[in-house]
């Protein structure tokens, strides 16, 4: 045991492996049979959203920013103007005030953190030796850390509460232009910059015993420079007035969000100057990232339900370890072919209903896939 570390050594039987093991294919049913919504709905989304997109690209109409036209009202339009606010921002308990967007107040607590290192070894027969070494270090962190189940609780004791939370104030009413933004689209400005609190910054009169300045903002504790377990810093970040492009259905003097024939809707926000084909195409190019996100979330959903649902062979044949890896090799692989094949089809069948002909170009690659599998399964046959 060194730098407060602790290692632990636990054992699991086989006949215990086996029972999770059997559990297990419940939880990978579930997971298997959950991918197959959630591919088949991210590609009508997809789908929708690219429509959504384009059709917009073909009825939005760049307005001056200095004047409301009412012959736009319901239109699909984009403006660009400084984004700016006539009021200040104020913090309530640390005083601080600035002409911006928005305020945000961070706090960090300084606390002890956990870590766990798991190395698990086979034994013949069956069952499991697990060494986990758990370590601890010290660290900032926005919110508390339960160090009520440490392994080590006694010794690294983390505090239960944060006396001063994070907080964000935002200006009731930000313009650009002769426009007022609503509050959907205020929400999306987030290019936020440090806020320096000067030293020549007052403390307000009830936090002098307890706060004290530090190089960022405010401190609590002894001293920045060593901090101790309890200390807490608070900083604070802003949203300057600062240049934004809007795409957005004029209503009234504000926006709303514009709904297309394709079925979505095109609320576009994006900081610094953008003209409308620019904004669509990363709009565009957002959409695409987010399907092959979600695309990825349901092969992996399959790909880990399979896994668990073949588990039990492997634990099986866990008695002789080395025939255990290998059969876990063998169901890595056929699990992945598995989820390969079947997310390729689920895609397959809802571009079918979206997309008919890239739909059908890629059932032929699924039916390719599972071809595959089944030569692999017979030649598996053969060889034993």
């Amino acid at each position: 045991m060194s730098n407060g570390s602790i290692t632990e050594v636990s054992s699991e039987s086989w006949f215990s492996r086996i029972k999770n093991a059997f559990v297990g294919i419940l939880i990978g049913l579930i997971l298997f049979f959950v991918a197959f919504p959630v591919l088949f709905w991210n590609e009508g989304r997809a789908v929708k959203t690219y429509k959504t997109l384009k059709e917009g690209s073909g009825s939005v109409i760049s307005v001056a920013s200095d004047k409301v036209d009412p012959a736009n009202e319901g239109k699909l339009v984009h403006v660009t103007a400084k984004a700016d606010t006539g009021a200040a921002l104020y913090d309530p308990v640390f005083g601080v005030t600035a002409k911006v967007l928005k305020l945000k107040r961070v706090v960090e607590l300084y606390q002890w953190k956990e870590t766990a290192d798991k190395k698990s070894e086979k034994k013949l027969g069956g069952g499991t030796e697990t060494v986990t070494t758990y370590s601890y270090s010290k660290a900032w962190s926005k919110d508390l850390i339960d160090s009520s189940n440490f392994k080590k609780a006694e010794e690294h004791k983390n505090p239960t509460l944060m006396p001063y939370s994070s907080l964000e104030e935002v200006a009731q009413e930000v313009t650009i232009g002769a426009f007022v933004l609503s509050p959907s689209l205020v929400s999306k400005i987030n290019h936020y910059e440090a806020f320096a609190v000067g030293s020549d910054k007052s403390i307000p009169e009830a936090l002098k015993e307890k706060v004290k300045h530090c190089e960022a903002g405010y401190y609590v504790g002894a001293d920045p420079a060593t901090p101790q377990i309890g200390d807490m810093r608070i900083t604070f970040k802003v949203a300057n007035p600062a240049e934004i492009s809007v795409i957005a259905k004029q209503t009234g003097k504000s926006f709303s969000p514009y709904a297309a024939k394709a079925g979505g809707t095109i609320e576009l926000l994006q900081t610094g100057v953008h003209n409308a084909t620019e904004m669509i195409q990363k709009a565009q190019s957002d959409n695409t990232m987010m399907t092959w996100i979600l695309r990825l979330v349901g092969f992996i959903l399959m790909l880990v339900g399979m896994g668990l649902i073949l588990r039990p062979l492997a634990v099986v044949a866990d008695v002789i370890p080395f025939v255990g890896s290998i059969m876990s090799a063998g169901i890595g692989f056929i699990s992945f072919l598995v989820a390969a094949s079947f997310s390729l089809v689920t895609i397959a069948i809802a571009w079918i209903v979206y997309r008919p002909l890239l739909g059908g170009l890629l059932i032929v690659g699924a039916v390719a896939l599972i071809v595959v599998i089944k030569g692999k399964l017979a030649g598996n046959k053969q060889g034993v």
